[in-house]
């Protein structure tokens, strides 16, 4: 789709340098002198884009990860031909000899012409540049915009001309002006790429909420994210509660392919992670109406004491007694349970029920919380054992 849109870039700016360089060389105007290099620069950056479209989808062996970057380099160019020409333009604005410009009225209805179709296909593409995050095709049409403004300012100017009003020179200059503004947007957007500016901190904040989403997760240590081209790379360093080799595997591979499905044009997440080295444990017991005893039954307790345990002397720093938000449920209790204790980030459950060959041990595990499975009902007894095992 893009690189259609690259084709039908290069075919407009055809029809625009020829009609404007027709009106050029019988008005001999400045003003259309102007537009007309504008036109020309627009061709020759069009043809760019749709090779720096093309290249910048091929992966070599020199280059594995793509050459997205070849995008940005095109903006960088097109930018720099908007410079050249505004330069070239001003020179013989200021200081080329005093002429009276040949206009005729038919050529105010070329101009409107000529601003119009610059308009219409400038939405098309910009939001087709958007939707493929593309940089080439964002800057190509952005640089359309500018003829909407040029194609008025020549308007002016020969709608002046033929009311005995000498502007042909001042709206060169104008012109001249917005190539420069437009220039220098193109030029700083396309730098940023190359120079691998981060991504914007509010793309950033919605990758680290949806790391820190998932309940396995205990720190983000670093997040960083660049663009290349239309494409976003993302890196992150996260602590997990999980020692499990394979089920960390498996956890950070769903995390990468949430990030993925939420974040747009995101080409590449690489998330390095560690376990957690515990100096606090939280545990989670199930409680009975007397919050002293340990219930015997995990999905039918009346509340649940959440505990943080210093693992190098057993003491306890916090305790919290949370009602059971899921014991009146007739079906399903134990992994709505579970569920809502991994969100509490507990990391060991201590239960007196078997819960190894159930949906609530299942998912528990899954997460990375350990399951401490007792005989006695005596809560002093099972936070003690919490506190002497191996974190």
């Amino acid at each position: 789709m893009d690189r259609r849109a690259g084709w039908y870039s290069i075919g407009v700016n055809v029809v625009l340098f020829a009609l404007n360089l027709t009106m050029a060389i019988y008005s001999n105007s400045l003003a259309l002198k102007a537009e007309t290099a504008h036109n020309l620069l627009d061709l020759v950056a069009s043809i760019s884009v749709l090779i720096g479209v093309i290249l910048s989808q091929r992966k070599t062996r020199e280059f594995p990860y793509g050459m997205y970057k070849i995008e940005n380099v095109v903006a960088v160019f097109i930018s720099l031909g908007m410079f050249v020409t505004g330069y070239e333009i001003a020179s013989e604005s200021l200081f080329a000899p005093s002429h009276t410009p040949d206009v005729h009225p038919i050529m105010l209805a070329g101009v409107v012409i000529a601003a119009v179709i610059p308009l219409v296909f400038s939405h098309y593409e910009l939001r087709l540049g958007r939707t493929l995050n593309s940089p080439s095709l964002i800057a190509d049409a952005t640089e359309y915009r500018a003829h909407i403004l040029s194609s008025g300012v020549v308007f002016a100017a020969l709608a002046g001309q033929l009311m005995g009003l000498p502007l042909d020179r001042i709206a060169a200059l104008v012109i001249v002006i917005w190539i420069a503004y437009m220039g220098w947007r193109t030029l700083a957007d396309g730098m940023r790429v190359l120079l691998d500016a981060s991504l914007d901190s509010s793309t950033l904040n919605t990758v680290r909420a949806i790391i820190l989403a998932d309940p396995t997760v205990v720190q983000v240590k670093s997040l960083t994210g660049r663009n290349s081209g239309r494409y976003r790379f993302i890196e992150a360093e996260v602590v997990l509660r999980i020692n499990d080799l394979e089920l960390a595997h498996s956890t950070v591979s769903k995390i990468e392919s949430e990030i993925k499905s939420e974040i747009p044009h995101v080409e590449r997440v690489l998330i390095h992670f560690e376990p957690e080295q515990h100096e606090i444990v939280r545990a989670a017991v199930p409680l009975t109406a007397n919050s002293s005893i340990v219930a015997e039954d995990f999905g039918k307790a009346i509340c649940f004491g959440v505990y943080e345990i210093r693992v190098k002397d057993g003491v306890i720093l916090k305790q919290d007694i949370k009602e059971n938000p899921y014991y009146t449920l007739e079906k399903g209790r134990g992994l709505k349970i579970a569920e809502w204790l991994i969100n509490q980030k507990v990391d060991v459950v201590v239960s007196r029920e078997d819960l190894s060959h159930k949906g609530s041990g299942f998912a528990l595990s899954a997460s990375g919380v350990k399951i401490f499975k007792i005989s006695s009902d005596d809560l002093n007894q099972a936070l003690a054992e919490v506190a002497v095992n191996d974190f």
